[in-house]
């Protein structure tokens, strides 16, 4: 039998554990979705900014909606797994028509961030609930329960008092969970003991994001998060890669001559 959205939304849900977290090296295009799911990941999320980029647009909402939801769509239909899509502040769309675009998609859950994309200003915290629990109740009545993962951007301005801005973010991800988030996604948060924090308020629904040089998974998992993503990292790694072949292409060097297996004797 093949799965309905809702069985997709629950399947993606189940993954979130803590302690044992969901792994998501996010994806921009179908290509790139393909190899998630052929190299045994059980879930492909999208990242906004390498999204946009593909498409020849910046970040911060401004690849226009509808194109964001023909990438989306792309995505899903080129693989069997669940599909969890990054949607920024939702692009001002009805919370009503937010879901009914995400399903249209394929998609069967998505990120929300708590800052306005044109200005980098955190909203505020009752208006942000008051949007992640309008997406929940939207999604109910369209009868596939969406996974919520809602983004923290108290972290992101790297300034303050660390313990002000732990305080935020507890009771920012306090109200989103009471809102209706699955999961909620302090980005930025590097600090362990902060990390611990905010397992402990929000019973390890927390996702992190890991960088280049940081944490490891296992370092990660330790923490008791219940989901990892990469971001755009993955993509800019190939991004930086395909600079290097075209570099080498230019100076009329063999790209290709490192990649190549040795022959045995």
């Amino acid at each position: 039998m093949i799965p309905t959205l809702a069985d997709r939304a629950a399947a993606l849900r189940a993954l979130h554990r803590p302690g044992d977290p969901l792994v998501l090296p996010n994806a921009w295009d179908a290509g790139s979705a393909r190899a998630v799911a052929a190299a045994g990941f059980p879930a492909v999320a999208t990242s906004s900014a390498a999204v946009a980029e593909t498409l020849g647009y910046a970040d911060h909402e401004a690849t226009p909606p509808a194109e964001m939801f023909a990438a989306v769509a792309r995505i899903a239909r080129a693989v069997t797994v669940p599909v969890t899509a990054d949607l920024e502040r939702g692009y001002g769309l009805r919370p009503s028509e937010l879901v009914e675009r995400l399903l249209a998609a394929g998609a069967v859950g998505l990120n929300l961030e708590d800052s306005d994309p044109a200005t980098g200003r955190l909203v505020g915290v009752d208006e942000q609930a008051d949007l992640l629990a309008a997406v929940r109740s939207a999604a109910r009545a369209a009868g596939v329960d969406v996974v919520v993962n809602a983004r923290l951007d108290v972290f992101l301005r790297g300034a303050g008092d660390p313990a002000g801005l732990l305080a935020e973010a507890v009771d920012r991800a306090r109200r989103y969970r009471a809102a209706g988030a699955d999961c909620v996604y302090p980005i930025g948060l590097t600090d362990p003991e902060a990390v611990r924090a905010l397992v402990g308020a929000v019973d390890g629904r927390i996702n992190l994001l890991a960088r280049p040089g940081g944490p490891g998974v296992a370092d990660l998992a330790a923490l008791g998060v219940a989901r990892i993503s990469y971001g755009h990292h993955v993509h800019a790694a190939v991004r930086a890669r395909t600079d290097e072949l075209l570099a080498a292409v230019r100076a009329g060097a063999d790209p290709f001559a490192a990649a190549r297996p040795v022959a045995s004797g």
